[in-house]
């Protein structure tokens, strides 16, 4: 398949669950942010591998002036520096709790009118504001927070403390500053979070040879059985099927192989009420997990009670299993 074709697709199939997710238990989350932090992101990562902006322009098909400015803008408010423009209205909503329409505008005078406009109406329909009135004179009043809660609005405490625990196990050590680069929680919340996490001993603290704080965690375990946490564990197999897909990309090697320790399989079975392997075939998830549990459990205990050289490697399995009941096209 010729590589645009499978980036389009991919980024088809991303929509498709970035919008289950936005809408999972009744939530509408706010999405406007989305298609500029895509662009940053995709810009960083691209930076990374090594490529100038030039290049980097060229595969956007923008000039080299005008993707620079779209970068600077959308860096961050041109009003207010050093975060986002959505984070700043939200701020800026949460400090005044009314406003009239004209007044944010004026708030937010260097920045975009109608990018203004777009999150304001994001945020009315994520249910973290509300209006009345119509045109300049609209007026906008926050939701509490309460009130945001009961809604089901916002990170679940315990949701965003095992998303917390998951980002640091997965970039240990890491830096309060990266921390707050890869979680963008609300402020505050993400240092109660750590020291509940330090606290509790899930994650351990240490200083790096320049005398700097950094979190560790030498496990993380999110339990089937957990009412919460659910955020996490998505992210987590999420995370797992980009990360092999992107070690096999970057060694070279886009074909499998009998002895691959790098890579991933998908299989797909076509069975019905009746079929003589209906029960062995819907059993592969639970049977997997009655395998790796105990696995993991023996792995677990010998690197707790034995220190492992500075270079182990984590390997990382994951699997899944889904059902669909829709007519098979042949």
């Amino acid at each position: 398949m010729e590589v645009r074709v499978l980036i389009d697709s991919i980024v088809r199939q991303t929509t498709v669950l970035i919008a289950q997710l936005a809408t999972a238990g009744g939530v509408r989350a706010p999405l406007a942010h989305i298609a500029n932090q895509t662009f940053l992101s995709l810009v960083n990562e691209l930076e990374g591998q090594g490529l100038g902006r030039k290049v980097i322009a060229d595969m956007f098909g923008m000039a080299l002036r005008s993707y620079q400015q779209k970068v600077q803008r959308l860096s961050e408010s041109a009003t207010d520096r050093g975060v986002t423009l959505w984070e700043a209205t939200y701020r800026f909503m949460q400090e005044i709790e009314v406003a009239s329409r004209s007044d944010i505008l004026k708030r937010f005078r260097y920045d975009s009118e109608a990018n203004v406009r777009g999150i304001l109406n994001d945020l009315v329909e994520s249910g973290l504001i509300y209006r009345s009135g119509r045109g300049d004179a609209t007026i906008y009043r926050i939701i509490p927070e309460e009130d945001v809660s009961r809604a089901g609005v916002g990170h679940h405490e315990g949701s965003a403390l095992d998303l917390v625990w998951l980002t640091v196990y997965r970039m240990s050590p890491v830096s309060l500053d990266a921390l707050e680069e890869a979680m963008p929680l609300p402020e505050g919340q993400l240092g109660a979070i750590l020291q509940t996490l330090v606290d509790d001993g899930r994650v351990t603290t240490r200083q790096d040879d320049g005398g700097k704080l950094e979190y560790t965690s030498d496990s993380c375990l999110i339990s089937m059985e957990d009412d919460v946490g659910w955020e996490a564990s998505v992210f987590d197999h999420f995370q797992a099927v980009v990360t092999s897909i992107c070690v096999k990309l970057q060694n070279g090697r886009t074909r499998a192989l009998p002895s691959d320790q790098i890579g991933g399989s998908t299989f797909r079975f076509d069975v019905w009420p009746g079929h003589p392997d209906e029960e062995e075939v819907y059993g592969l998830l639970a049977r997997y997990r009655q395998e790796i549990v105990p696995l993991w459990d023996r792995v677990a205990k010998y690197s707790e009670e034995h220190n492992g050289p500075a270079d182990k490697r984590r390997v990382t399995f994951y699997f899944g299993q889904s059902i669909r009941v829709d007519p098979i096209e042949h």
